[in-house]
Formats: structure tokens, sequence, C-alpha cells
């Protein structure tokens, strides 16, 4: 298994987020429509977790990794 940098933080103003928004929020992806490929791929995991679920909710201490690049929700 690849080793994944500590993750870096991203504050968010709410107290949850949704995934697509979150990505998108941390520059992880250009627009939120680019979330849905790396979604149906398996490349996004929440907590170490594949997720596939765009509208997933994320609450402060979340954790979201693409290939090497980690972001903490916060």
């Amino acid at each position: 298994m690849a080793h994944v940098p500590e993750p870096r933080d991203v504050e968010i103003r709410e107290q949850s987020i949704r995934l697509g928004q979150f990505l998108k929020l941390a520059d992880l992806v250009d627009a939120g429509a680019d979330a849905k490929p790396l979604l149906m791929q398996g490349l996004v995991f929440v907590n170490g977790e594949m997720e596939t679920r765009r509208g997933r909710q994320l609450v402060k201490g979340d954790v979201v990794s693409i290939d090497q690049e980690a972001v903490r929700v916060s």
C-alpha cells in the first residue's frame, strides 16, 4: 500500500459538507461534476474506506484521499 502523506486541513463553514462540494473546495477536482468519474472508478476514500456517493455528508475530522493527496475536514 502506498504511503499517504499527513493530510492538509481544509476549513468548512457549516457543521457538514457533501463530498462532491468538499472535493471542489479542497481543489481535488476542478468542478463538482469531475467528482463523479473519480467516485465511480473507486479512487476516492473517506477515512480509509472507498466511497462512491458524491452526496455523502462529511463532518469535521473526516479525511478524504485521492491518489497521494489527503485532506482533512476542519
